[in-house]
């Protein structure tokens, strides 16, 4: 049983550890509107095209976004649901706790 625990603990952690920049975390709330593309995000996040780029590669590496291509564009969505639910708990919790409308 305490094996089972220690994978449940373990898988927590590492989400957590790929959530744990707000670039990440706004990445992530904007794709839980619906398919972005690079330059969707890039409109919405103020950060550099080469740096955005590497954090959507590591969400996508970590399982936590798919991506498709279309033409030039790669377009980026939530793949696993549960990073999505997380990131949505902890920010609406923290905004309430801080009284951010």
């Amino acid at each position: 049983m305490n094996d089972e625990k220690t994978v449940v603990f373990e898988k927590a952690a590492a989400l957590f550890a790929v959530l744990s920049t707000p670039i990440r975390l706004r990445i992530i709330s904007e794709l839980c509107q619906g398919e972005r593309n690079v330059g969707q995000l890039l409109g919405s996040i103020d950060v550099a095209q080469p740096n955005m780029s590497q954090h959507l590669n590591m969400m996508y590496r970590a399982g936590i976004l798919g991506k498709r291509r279309q033409g030039a564009q790669m377009f980026y969505r939530i793949a696993e649901e549960t990073a999505a639910m997380a990131c949505r708990a902890v920010c609406t919790q923290v905004a309430i706790d801080l009284d951010v409308n």
